[in-house]
């Protein structure tokens, strides 16, 4: 007997922004190699310093936009996947657990705790 198999395809949604979510991680990935081409075309002469340093200018703007248009979308994908407060429909804050204080717990804070002398 076969188990029932689930759906074949993902929901059109989460499979879009699984994409922009791989594309944001390869952006820094493929910034980095554009920027590395300007080696590829020096010569011995050096002459083209202010062409490269105009297209690394270009790549830099062209980096932020294309970081902004992947991001803008994903931001409201999270919004829209936190829950929200019935009440008031804020996303509630996190709280930390009874006891996690280091107060409660005994313990300093690491800029509370009194040097070592020395040995």
């Amino acid at each position: 007997m076969t188990l029932p198999r689930g759906p074949m395809f993902v929901e059109r949604a989460s499979y879009r922004r699984r994409r922009l979510m791989d594309g944001a991680r390869i952006l820094p990935m493929a910034g980095f190699a554009l920027c590395m081409l300007p080696v590829l075309w020096t010569d011995a002469a050096g002459a083209n310093v202010a062409a490269e340093a105009v297209y690394l200018f270009v790549l830099w703007c062209g980096l932020i936009v294309v970081a902004a248009v992947l991001a803008r979308p994903l931001r409201s994908g999270l919004q829209r996947d936190a829950p929200l407060d019935a009440v008031t429909g804020a996303t509630p804050p996190a709280q930390e657990p009874t006891g996690a204080t280091p107060q409660e717990r005994g313990t300093q804070w690491p800029e509370e705790r009194p040097a070592e002398p020395p040995r």
